[in-house]
Parts: structure tokens; sequence; C-alpha cells
């Protein structure tokens, strides 16, 4: 059971532990209906929150289907457009795909789309573990405000957003609680 936290003052609870859980099984429904069954699917999150998610749809996608699905992380930080601006502030962590993804469907999961430059980001590494068949991408949470033409397959919700308004998904395997805030 997650832990309880106090919301600070000007934070907004949008989604608790019982919907994004119900939003993941969803999702993990959709891309098995979608790919038709599992064969050739891979699940890659991005790090680094997008993993625990990719990780729950993985286990949701194998109880569903009775056989689990290669599951893999990526680091985009290397691949971000933003990488001279931010220099210094970027921790690079290690990407672990074990696994060939030539001529497979690989589902990118992260925790929210925004302007589209993560996602944009983990094509490029992807291309870097071999020649998908396909990449589809699951989102926790679209927050609008694209700046590149990048849309995910699956949503868990759509939270239409002001610019200067800070969406946190908070997982509990990193943050002790699962829960989604705009602030």
């Amino acid at each position: 059971m997650a832990k309880k936290l106090k919301t600070e003052p000007g934070t907004k609870v949008v989604m608790d532990e019982v919907e994004m859980n119900r939003i993941l099984r969803r999702i993990a429904h959709q891309i098995i209906e979608t790919n038709k069954g599992t064969d050739n699917l891979a699940i890659v999150g991005i790090m680094q929150r997008g993993m625990p998610l990719a990780k729950r749809l993985a286990q949701f996608i194998e109880q569903e289907e009775g056989k689990p699905v290669p599951l893999g992380a990526l680091d985009v930080s290397l691949y971000r457009d933003d990488l001279s601006q931010k220099g210094k502030y970027v921790e690079v962590r290690k990407s672990d795909i074990p696994f060939s993804i030539d001529n497979k469907v690989v589902v990118l999961v992260d925790d929210v789309i925004f302007a589209g430059r993560t996602a944009r980001a983990a094509l490029d590494g992807l291309k870097d573990y071999g020649r998908a068949a396909k990449v589809e991408l699951a989102a926790l949470i679209d927050r609008g405000h694209r700046e590149l033409p990048i849309h995910p397959d699956f949503t868990g919700k759509v939270i239409p957003t002001a610019m200067k308004e800070d969406v946190k998904v908070e997982v509990l395997e990193v943050d002790g609680v699962d829960r989604v805030v705009i602030k």
C-alpha cells in the first residue's frame, strides 16, 4: 500500500493510485488488442518514471496473455536536443535492453508527454538497439503543448494544462506513492 503524502498548498491531485492502476490495466489491454496478442512485442520504459510504469504494463500483459513480454529500460539523456543547455545537470543512467528489438513491435512507455522531445530522443536512442518493425508510444498523461509532431498511441488521461503548470507523476518505486499532481 502506498504511503499517504500531504499535498502542498497550490497542488492538486488529479490521479490517485486506484485510478492509476485502472488506467495502466486499460492501456495493457489496448496494447494487446492493437497488436493482436503479444507475439513479437517488447516494452521499453523511458527512464526514470516511465520504467516502473513499463514494468507494471508488462506484468498486466503477462497476467492477461499467460506469457512474459521482453522488458527494457532506455535512458534518453544523451539523445536530448537540449543537452548543450542542460550540460552538467544531466544525470546519465545505464540503459538496459537485454534483447534484440529487430523486427519487434516496441512500445515505448513514458509518464508524461508534453513537447514530444523526450519521445523523439527515445526514438533516436532506440535505433542503437536495432531496427524495430514498429514503435508505439504509451503515456500515462498527455498534457498537450506539443512542439514536435509526436502523438501517443496509448494515452492514460489527457489533462489540459497551462504552460506555467507543472504535471508530476509520482510512482511508488521512485517516490513512495502513486499519484499525479499539478502544481
